[in-house]
């Protein structure tokens, strides 16, 4: 590959965008360069761009500028060893719209009652509301009229386009009446009508120009505040970092800003304090509350050794940290890029709103012409009627419901789950979460806790434990195997192995002190070795699998000399975690490498009847293609590196969060706090975001499907028509705000 070739990655930040028509404006330009390919979101206002090495990052703001939008590169990284600075401002978009609301609605509210209750019209009232409207029009419907005609520029036409041609519709046909008709007249009178009726060149619009600026206002005010909300969660967790970082250098304290923190350095961490960044804990003891990344309420003990994660909180007494680390690395950062690429991506219902939302606005004003047309050609009412029914059709087509309904509900949810300890790569997955009917889940670390320990030692006759524990722990402490790291702890003192070899999940072999050791399974140390144990040794292997244990077999200098007995506990949430799935119509799977006696044994305490056990690593892609052939949709549940590549094949992978970061990677759901509970709450949320978004572009196309015949047969008040269409945008934003209520079971 080229230097020409190699992909980056960039995301823009889009300004101007008032509706899904710009969003899809800008990605089209954006598509159209040469080697590049863009993702714009409009609820979100970036884009999210993959372009060649030819292309320069200003070439694509230009782009964008080029169509009539702004554009900014992201802040570039502050240089390591100083501060970061300081986040800007977010602009409150939400103030702005509401300036405009205030004094459009003062000056609205009068022309309309005047307009539509007779009794309160008195001579020359008509002149009165011209005077109260015009601000109206002219100031508060200004961002609508500089969007088209910025949009017009360069040939093209949006949300604005309709509001501004419909707004200018009304106030100029209501002027043109007032100057040249006896709509001017001192005692003209005018009724409201549901249904509009033309009454001559006497009907004016006034309250149609004014009132509909006022909704729609109201609309973008709405939508502009809710929008800052959907996104809460996520700059809650952008913000959730410690600011500074107390450091221990040449055996003083010193209080430093944290963009100078090094991986390597101790830094000291009170009770009540924010642990800084990712590290682990050299000195001291504590509750750490994990509650703020993983949702899990209760505090998790850490000693010397434990690992501790950034921006948790330190519960209990001192500890000292090493940072391990820093920046962009930390699980936080890691979280944040997760959740915002979810939320900049775009699944496949979305595509299709994207793709009628740009034709939408062009088709909207053909029919509104056409429906001027037909008026005054096939019926014999005023010029009123006709031009009533065309700004009607203008004013109720909305397409700012479609651009909405998909990425604020992404925009939501992804964020609730953040908040949660659940993690959603991208919108695509959505759907894959609604077709799994079958759950693969990994045993060691999955359904137990992974913490192996040692249960008994038995050796063969004239053989020691210590010696067993001796050759066996220095033979694992080279692999790291979760029933390896037991017997190594168990095993106290070590020597060094020389010629290690890990055989592929069967067992392991080296040398220790001399001496050739080899441990693992039996039917390894049997086909491969030709090995046969004593019979006290079976039997007491046997009765270990029998009550769920894992025997390892040790063998040194060509003869079976003793089995360690190693178990596993299942985690207290797993029996309740397997119900759950259950009732979500999943069908449970429990896959290990361990022997089979065991599996059952785990399977049977939390309540799964298919076991696929003696596993290798490398199989598990297998018994996934296997699943799949068999006509299932399948999920997997794992957290170890030998999990990654059925993670990948699964239909839906899910890691686990205090698993490996290869399965994370490799996954596309991260189970942030590594209880196996997370999973069906997981799946609920991202099927209720499925739903949210089917429900959303539902009520969009419904509403124009049925709004626009309505408006075109003039049985349509403009005014109802500006009131339905700021409703529906507004409808779509707070439906989508439901998942923030979503809560785990």
């Amino acid at each position: 590959m080229t230097t020409g070739d190699t992909l980056h990655d960039i995301e823009l930040s889009i300004g101007g965008m008032t509706c899904a028509s710009c969003a899809a404006r800008v990605e089209k330009k954006l598509n159209r360069m040469d080697g590049v390919t863009a993702t714009v979101n409009y609820a979100t206002e970036t884009a999210k761009v993959s372009y060649t090495g030819e292309i320069a990052p200003e070439d694509l703001v230009a782009t964008v500028e080029a169509t009539g939008y702004s554009a900014a590169l992201p802040a570039p990284p502050a240089p390591p060893g100083t501060e970061a600075a300081t986040e800007p401002t977010e602009p409150d978009e939400a103030a702005a719209w509401r300036q405009r609301l205030f004094v459009s609605t003062t000056l609205t509210v009068p022309v309309v009652l005047l307009s539509m209750i007779p009794a309160l019209q008195f001579d020359n009232w008509q002149w009165i509301a011209l005077t109260l409207a015009s601000p109206v029009v002219v100031w508060g419907a200004l961002p609508f009229h500089r969007a088209a005609w910025t949009n017009l520029r360069h040939g093209a036409a949006t949300m604005d386009t309709l509001i501004s041609v419909g707004v200018i519709a009304a106030y100029l046909w209501s002027l043109w009446a007032l100057l040249f008709t006896h709509a001017g007249m001192p005692g003209m009178r005018m009724a409201f009508d549901l249904f509009p009726s033309g009454d001559g060149e006497a009907h004016i619009y006034l309250e149609v120009a004014a009132a509909v600026t006022t909704f729609i206002l109201a609309g973008r005010y709405f939508e502009a505040r809710a929008k800052r909300q959907s996104g809460a969660a996520l700059r809650a967790l952008l913000d959730m970092g410690a600011k500074d970082v107390a450091v221990l250098r040449n055996g003083t304290e010193a209080r430093i800003p944290i963009g100078q923190l090094a991986v390597g350095d101790v830094f000291v961490v009170r009770p009540g304090e924010k642990i800084a960044t990712d590290g682990v804990v050299t000195s001291g003891t504590s509750a750490v509350d994990a509650s703020m990344l993983t949702g899990e309420s209760v505090p998790v003990e850490v000693a010397p050794g434990d690992n501790v994660v950034g921006a948790t909180v330190n519960a209990g007494g001192r500890l000292e940290v090493r940072a391990t680390r820093i920046g962009a690395d930390t699980q936080l950062a890691q979280m944040a890029r997760l959740v915002t690429d979810a939320q900049n991506g775009k699944a496949e219902v979305q595509r299709l709103a994207d793709r009628v939302s740009a034709v939408f606005v062009p088709i909207v004003i053909g029919l509104s012409l056409l429906t001027l047309a037909g008026w005054l050609l096939f019926t014999d009412d005023p010029v009123s009627s006709a031009f009533t029914a065309a700004v009607a059709v203008l004013i109720i087509a909305c397409p700012c419901a479609l651009g909405l309904a998909t990425p604020t509900a992404l925009l939501v949810g992804t964020g609730r789950g953040a908040q949660l300890g659940i993690l959603i790569k991208g919108p695509q997955i959505l759907e894959s979460t609604r077709r799994v009917d079958t759950i693969v889940l990994d045993k060691t670390g999955t359904v137990t806790t992974g913490r192996m320990s040692v249960e008994s030692v038995h050796v063969a006759d004239g053989e020691t434990e210590t010696e067993t524990l001796h050759l066996a722990g220095s033979l694992e402490h080279a692999s790291e195997h979760p029933i390896a790291r037991a017997v190594a702890e168990r095993a106290g003192t070590l020597s060094d192995v020389e010629s290690f070899e890990n055989h592929g999940g069967r067992g392991v072999s080296g040398v220790v002190d001399g001496r050739a050791v080899l441990a693992g399974r039996l039917s390894w140390l049997r086909d491969e070795w030709s090995l046969t144990p004593p019979e006290s040794l079976r039997r007491a292997a046997d009765d270990a699998e029998a009550e769920g244990r894992t025997p390892v077999w040790v063998a040194w200098d060509g003869t079976i000399r003793a089995v360690v007995v190693v178990s596993d506990t299942v985690k207290d949430t797993s029996a309740d975690a397997v119900t759950e799935l259950r009732a979500l119509g999943l069908h449970p799977v429990l896959l290990t490498g361990d022997n089979r006696r065991a599996a059952e044994s785990v399977a049977a305490q939390v309540g799964i009847d298919e076991v696929i056990a003696e596993v290798l690593p490398g199989d598990k892609v297998a018994v996934v293609e296997r699943l799949q052939r068999e006509g299932r949709v399948v999920a997997m549940v794992g957290d170890g590196v030998n999990d990654a590549a059925a993670l990948a094949q699964a239909d839906l992978g899910l890691a686990m969060g205090t698993g490996t970061d290869v399965a994370i990677e490799a996954s596309d759901l991260t189970l942030v706090r590594g209880d196996l509970t997370s999973a069906p709450d997981a799946i609920r949320l991202a099927r209720a975001t499925l739903g949210t978004i089917k429900g959303n572009l539902f009520w969009a196309f419904a509403y124009n499907v049925a709004a626009l015949p309505l408006a075109a047969l003039g049985l349509l008040n403009p005014l109802i028509a500006g009131a339905a269409m700021a409703f529906s945008s507004v409808f779509v934003v707070s439906n989508s705000l439901r998942l923030r209520r979503f809560s785990p079971r």
